[in-house]
């Protein structure tokens, strides 16, 4: 068969027929009359074998090897093969999602475009420095999804604050992002995302918060409830009690428990919540430290419950207790 009749039928051009003969990946068996090259049924077969190597990514180098050495086994190729096509799916990906934000922030001008490309480079830059830069610099040039994977990636505290911050200030979408970071497996990543989440505005973040309270990570829960009890939240009651409890944050738990007793009813719910884990506190050298937590914690509720709470306080047998309790009252009477 001639070199035309082969092109036709394998759909390799006569060009690269050429091209392998050249590199001694196919030979034509014989020659005509005239000299033009003629191909056997076997050196077909051989022209399909490089073809399909070619499609499964080996290089004309790679495949003569692998036609031509007897001792050539495929499994170490075929694993670089796989390790290759992996990070060039990796490069592509990140190229395709650069596009789509690129895209998203509707460049005017090639200008607009090499800018939205700077930041978003600087944002996964490896100086902190850098990073902080431009999430200072990208509350209106960089698109929400940007900035929410750089958040939920961001292990410097500095860096962290910054991207809070544009997060806080940038458009719509980003509490439904972050709220998908709220179910990562990295415990890290679920802080990440409750503390973006506590420094956003509106209703949409407000929501997701308290759905957090319902988290099983006690991280998620205190950060939650921290934030919602800023907001005037009641919900978030019980969760600040386990955080004065727990002596995490518990400085800050007292503030938003006194921040939302701020009328009376809610007022006599707290203390009421906080004399209930009171009783419940064993008064040994495990449960006197959070005992005392929960007692200074009566002293930014006002009203006549927790002023009673405090009074039935100094008869507790735990004198720290009682003498805590004689102090706050002291305080409230000369106020």
């Amino acid at each position: 068969m001639l070199i035309g009749e082969v092109a036709r039928r394998s759909g390799v051009s006569a060009r690269m027929l050429r091209h392998y003969e050249s590199l001694g990946l196919v030979r034509p068996s014989g020659r005509t009359g005239s000299g033009y090259r003629e191909y056997s049924g076997e050196d077909i077969q051989r022209i399909f074998h490089v073809e399909s190597l070619r499609a499964v990514g080996l290089s004309l180098r790679e495949i003569g090897r692998a036609l031509d050495d007897p001792g050539f086994t495929p499994s170490a190729l075929v694993d670089d093969l796989i390790r290759r096509t992996r990070e060039r799916i990796a490069v592509e990906t990140e190229l395709l999602t650069r596009l789509h934000r690129v895209h998203a922030t509707d460049p005017a001008g090639w200008e607009d475009v090499l800018q939205v490309v700077t930041l978003l480079g600087a944002l996964g830059s490896k100086s902190a420095d850098a990073r902080q830069r431009a999430a200072l610099a990208s509350v209106d040039e960089v698109p929400v999804e940007a900035l929410v994977e750089a958040a939920l990636d961001e292990g410097d505290p500095h860096v962290a604050g910054a991207l809070r911050w544009a997060l806080a200030r940038s458009g719509g979408g980003g509490p439904a992002l972050l709220a998908e970071g709220l179910g990562s497996p990295e415990a890290a990543v679920r802080e990440r995302a409750v503390r973006s989440l506590a420094e956003m505005p509106g209703g949409e973040a407000t929501a997701l918060l308290r759905d957090s309270l319902a988290s099983p990570d006690a991280v998620v829960r205190g950060y939650a409830a921290l934030a919602l009890g800023s907001r005037g939240e009641a919900d978030a009651v019980p969760a600040l009690v386990d955080l004065v409890v727990a002596g995490t944050n518990d400085t800050d738990a007292a503030d938003a428990l006194s921040l939302l007793a701020g009328d009376g009813t809610a007022a006599d719910r707290i203390a009421a919540a906080l004399v209930d884990r009171l009783s419940r506190l064993s008064r040994d050298t495990t449960g006197a430290p959070a005992r005392g937590r929960l007692t200074q914690a009566l002293a930014g509720v006002p009203g006549a419950a927790s002023s009673r709470a405090l009074r039935e306080l100094l008869h507790d047998d735990d004198r720290a207790v009682a003498l805590t309790a004689a102090y706050l009252l002291q305080l409230r009477d000369v106020g």
